[in-house]
């Protein structure tokens, strides 16, 4: 059996996420308390009991999935033999792999959250759902509209997210439906991410990333850029770096995982997302999500 963790990313998050860790697990409490420390506010607060709107915000929202994700997975002690994590996800995965350190893997998600919001604020933006196309109806869509619209999450066969001017989507998404998409709808983002229009946040989280210690980490990772397997810190660093503005390549990932014999699946952190889509790519892998203890 070989068993590859997963990491859901931004949007997966919800009130009274990891509460459980922190009142049972002491060492869960103390990496939460540690959290809180690095990021100068409590973000246990608003985790376990803030409102939706607090919790949404994304400077809260990519950390508070994070550590929920790396805390559960110290806590259960897992020992992957790969891991891959959707958008926000790869941080996880980087730091249950062992490539990062929990505080390094916390100080980048934070600025990553920070360098993403300035961006949608100087140019926004948006991202849509289609489903029912293939994926290569829905690039050439995009392709054929004037202005930035970008495939930008490849999910699970039949379901791809788009992302860019809110114009050019929204004339992707008229056109999608004439295709024949079964659905195409704009999604509840605050801007759009894994588009050219995330260029700024990219160079800006660029130093951060080439600054930060990277190790080899114990597993291969594999990332979203191009849902490849990767051991070596220097590739997993220029591959963070392109993450931003790249499309999350999660169907050719799981792909790729099964491929290489992994059998197993857990999706550890908020939510069960991933599990789902994992069960869209294949029928034929045990899949489970953790979220609580």
């Amino acid at each position: 059996m070989k068993h590859a963790y997963v990491f859901p990313g931004q949007g997966a998050q919800s009130v009274g996420m990891g509460k459980d860790l922190y009142d049972n697990v002491p060492e869960a409490k103390a990496l939460f308390e540690k959290a809180n420390e690095i990021l100068g506010f409590r973000i246990t607060d608003i985790m376990f009991a803030g409102t939706d709107e607090e919790l949404k915000q994304t400077k809260v929202t990519q950390p508070a999935v994070f550590l929920h994700s790396v805390i559960m997975a110290k806590a259960l002690g897992v020992e992957p033999a790969a891991v891959a994590g959707h958008s926000l996800g790869e941080f996880s995965a980087l730091v249950v792999s062992g490539a990062l350190s929990f505080e390094d893997g916390l100080r980048l998600v934070s600025k990553r959250a920070m360098a993403m919001q300035k961006a949608c604020e100087a140019q926004p933006g948006t991202m849509a759902a289609v489903l029912g196309l293939d994926d290569k109806t829905v690039e050439e869509i995009c392709a054929s509209i004037d202005g930035v619209v970008v495939a930008a999450n490849y999910n699970c066969p039949g379901q791809l997210v788009i992302s860019g001017a809110v114009e050019a989507v929204d004339a992707a998404c008229a056109k999608a439906k004439e295709a024949g998409a079964r659905r195409a709808l704009r999604l509840p983002v605050g801007g759009a991410f894994h588009s050219p229009l995330m260029a700024p946040a990219k160079d800006e989280l660029q130093k951060a990333i080439e600054e930060a210690p990277f190790h080899t980490p114990t597993c291969p990772i594999y990332q979203n850029v191009d849902a490849q397997p990767y051991t070596d810190p220097e590739k997993i660093k220029a591959n963070l770096i392109a993450q931003l503005t790249a499309p999350v390549r999660w169907t050719y990932i799981v792909k790729n995982m099964i491929a290489d014999g992994v059998d197993e699946f857990t999706e550890l952190g908020p939510g069960t997302v991933l599990q789902g889509l994992v069960k869209k790519v294949s029928t034929e892998v045990a899949v489970e999500s953790k979220s609580t203890l």
